[in-house]
């Protein structure tokens, strides 16, 4: 028999802040958005990408709830197994099978309950294949009569829900796509912050509270280090997060080190140093994407790129760890979170599901609004007491786009984020998830996944170019 166990009260929600940096990545030219107000009939298809988060799930099931509201325009409401990839596959689930309990259970279930890929279109790179690949999305869309598109995802993800928006308007195939936010590592544009970020730093922050506590308490004459690596890439965010883990100047985190302040060896080596003479230890959180002066990745492997093309980062930690170990003579730790911290759903922030249901739900509605070609984001409107609410943005401004840590919201000398970051960040870790138990242990959504019957015939195999 379940139990519920330790239910703390949340706030309102999220986001909006200065302006950010935002760097181009190839994004396409500036996405037509449609807006009309006919009233579209068919079926809702909604899909998951990437790496998923401690809240993705839950987004999915506002879109499902805020879906059953509306049998005026949609009429059957199917899942994407795998995202595009499985789309391409023909790999469809009927979510009106599941029961309202299994739908309410996704909004504490990790990872992605529909499956997800990092499968990308590529149109400049393989166009005959990304031609095939539409074509084949297209055949799989009129054969379920699917006319609400919803792809929860971050960067590379709504740059493909672009693509798809764009060629449903090139072929005159009635269809509404709605991004529908999400990466821990809040390097959307054009949103205060997306679902998954704060779970992601409420559990990096509390971790990097225990380890300083465990290194604190293992003092010697010599002194230590313990270096955190987090994710993130290129964008700092969920590094900056787990300063909120320093309650008096002398906790950990003493150093933050962020993709978008290039290293100096020197001087990272003299703070650590400086630390341990003060403290006896030293806690360093590194971001995987951390850089030195001349603008390489420190742990990146560029022998062996990832689906989306980007060097494999391989670590960070351990290559600070040489450093340090082999510099200072320093005893020296590390520590990975890797996959944990975006998937402890055990220790998630209510603010952040509340948010990322609210996400799915607006999603739907502009939808059966007549919008097309957006992306649903997450606007603050006060910082105390919290509130927030949802807007749109077209998907064409968020595409391929990643905003980074603003140089202002960082300590002069650049070791640690200062109180702007902090007064941004910390709403967004509030209230602690009301998960159900079985046997001591999280209780988890298990969809049915009855499959959609199949009426195309089986997907081409993948064509890949011929290289000289």
């Amino acid at each position: 028999m379940s139990e519920l166990e330790d239910d703390n009260s949340t706030t309102n929600s999220p986001a909006e802040t200065n302006n950010p940096l935002i760097h181009d990545m190839n994004a396409e030219p500036e996405t037509p958005t449609a807006s009309a107000n006919d009233n579209l009939v068919g079926n809702l298809l909604v899909g998951q990408s990437g790496g998923p988060t401690a809240v993705i799930n839950a987004s999915v099931a506002g879109v499902i709830q805020e879906a059953g509201r509306h049998p005026d325009h949609i009429e059957e409401i199917y899942g994407g197994l795998n995202g595009i990839f499985g789309i391409l596959q023909e790999n469809l689930i009927d979510l009106n099978d599941e029961k309202a309990r299994t739908i309410e259970e996704l909004k504490h279930t990790p990872a992605a309950a529909l499956g997800t890929c990092r499968y990308k279109i590529r149109f400049k790179k393989d166009p005959e294949q990304a031609a095939r690949d539409m074509d084949r999305l297209f055949e799989v869309f009129k054969a379920h009569n699917i006319r609400y598109f919803f792809y929860a995802g971050g960067n590379d993800s709504q740059d493909t829900n672009n693509k798809l928006h764009h060629e449903a308007i090139k072929r005159g195939y009635p269809m509404r796509c709605i991004g529908v936010p999400k990466t821990i590592d809040n390097d959307l544009p054009h949103t205060d912050h997306t679902p998954g970020y704060g779970s992601a730093v409420k559990y990096n922050a509390t971790t990097v509270m225990e380890i300083a506590q465990d290194v604190a308490s293992m003092a010697t004459d010599d002194g230590s280090c313990c270096i955190i690596e987090v994710m993130g890439r290129a964008a700092g965010w969920l590094a900056a997060g787990t300063v909120l883990a320093k309650r008096k100047p002398t906790d950990g985190p003493h150093i933050v080190l962020l993709p978008e302040i290039p290293l100096d060896e020197e001087k990272f080596l003299a703070k650590v140093q400086e630390t341990v003479h003060q403290l006896g230890y030293c806690i360093v959180v590194t971001g995987e994407g951390v850089k030195d002066k001349e603008g390489n990745e420190l742990g990146a492997d560029k022998t062996r790129l990832d689906s989306f093309g980007h060097p494999v980062l391989s670590g960070v930690a351990d290559t600070l760890c040489e450093l340090v170990h082999g510099k200072l003579e320093l005893k020296t730790r590390t520590v990975k979170l890797g996959y944990a911290q975006r998937s402890a759903a055990h220790f998630a922030s209510q603010q952040d599901v509340d948010e990322a249901v609210a996400c799915g739900v607006a999603a739907v509605r502009a939808a059966v609004e007549g919008k097309s070609g957006f992306m649903v984001t997450i606007e603050r409107r006060s910082d105390d007491p919290y509130e927030y609410t949802t807007g749109l943005h077209p998907l064409g401004d968020i595409a391929l786009l990643e905003r980074t840590v603003p140089r202002d919201w960082i300590s002069e000398d650049g070791w640690l984020p200062n109180e702007k970051f902090i007064q941004y960040s910390s709403p967004l870790v509030r209230g602690r998830l009301d998960l159900p138990t079985k046997g001591g242990l999280p209780k988890f959504a298990e969809l049915t996944r009855i499959p959609v019957e199949k009426v195309l015939a089986p997907r081409s195999p993948l064509v890949f170019p011929v290289t000289a």
